[in-house]
Order: structure tokens, then sequence, then C-alpha cells
């Protein structure tokens, strides 16, 4: 299959690029560096991402940040960060790339595991999860050409704790080569409108 992974350079996306990469054709996409570039808050970037790469079988999205901080001093701005970028972002790719992508071929979004464990400062990234899960569930029995939608919901990843691990106390981090293996799941199997945690 040819394949479009989005965030290919992150944590993520490397990991997954690394599990697909010996049985398909990867075409790596990232905001700065890979085959081509894309900003997926920018619909037109979106159509010219895929106009390059042409027809595809799936597009698996690793992509898309939100802000983290307490709910005491968000405002409409810091929602709608995770709103333009990960969930509408997200959406977008799926919207646009519809056309794009073959017969009975598939889309992988990334959620997350704050849309049913949330974590202190994570009022906003729970609220764009939710949203793209609830995306995915809807769009999926209305998807054109026998296209199947899921999503991915990792848990915090090992490799990111040094980072972020302060949001996640108690929470028990995956290695990413696991959370890899459910996009996996979700290209490579036949399943549609799921979303597949990788806890």
């Amino acid at each position: 299959m040819k394949i479009v992974v989005i965030g290919a350079s992150g944590t993520i996306g490397r990991a997954v690029v690394k599990e697909l990469d010996p049985r398909h054709e990867i075409v790596k996409v990232g905001h700065r560096s890979g085959d081509v570039t894309v900003d997926i808050t920018s619909a037109d970037s979106i159509q010219r991402m895929f106009q390059s790469i042409g027809n595809v079988d799936a597009v698996v999205s690793a992509a898309g940040s939100a802000h983290f901080g307490p709910l005491e001093t968000l405002t409409e701005k810091e929602f709608g960060i995770g709103i333009s970028h990960k969930l509408m972002g997200q959406i977008n790719l799926v919207l646009i790339g519809r056309d794009f992508v073959n017969d009975g071929g598939s889309f992988t979004v990334t959620s997350g595991v704050l849309r049913h464990d949330p974590i202190y400062c994570g009022a906003a990234v729970t609220t764009v999860n939710a949203g793209l899960e609830g995306f995915v569930l809807g769009a999926s029995i209305e998807m054109p050409r026998g296209i199947r939608i899921n999503a991915v919901s990792p848990e915090v990843v090992e490799e990111s704790m040094e980072k972020i691990g302060s949001f996640f106390r108690g929470h028990i981090p995956v290695p990413v080569s696991k959370v890899a293996m459910a996009y996996s799941k979700s290209v490579e199997g036949r399943l549609t409108g799921q979303v597949f945690a990788a806890h």
C-alpha cells in the first residue's frame, strides 16, 4: 500500500513509519521536514499536499497540538489552539483527503488517553480528543467507496515522559513501539469507526 504518514518526524510518527515501512510505500509528511510538508491548520496547504502526493491507500495522522493549562486561565484563544490544529486539522485531512484515497482505503487519526482519563491542566485537550473521536464515529457510517476511518488513542509514551511526564503523574507510560501497533491494526485491518486504545 501507499501510505501517507503525517507527523512522521514526531515521536509517534517515527514509530509508525518504522512499523509500516517494511511492508508498504511510505510518504513521510511533516510541518517542516519530510518528503512533503504541510500546515494542517490550512485547508489550502492540505489540498496542495494531496495534489503533490496523488492517490494513496491510507492516510495516518500522528499530528496535532493542543494547549495544556489550568481551567481558570483558559479562554477561547487557548481552546482554539487545539480546535484549529488537532481537531479541525485532522478532520480536514479526512474531508479533503477522501478524494485522494483509493477505494477501500483508510484514514487513521490520533486522539489520546485524556478523552476518558483527564488530568489537571488538560481540559482543552480532553475536549479536542472527545470531539475527534465523535467525528470518527459519525463519519464512519458515511464514508464513500468502502473507505474506513479509525482513531488511535495513545497513553503517554515512555519516550515523552522527560518532556511532559509532570502532567501525567500516576499514568503508566507505554513504549512508543506498542503504540505503533495500534496504527498497524487500523491501517492493515478491516475495522472502521473504532478507537484503538494504545494503553
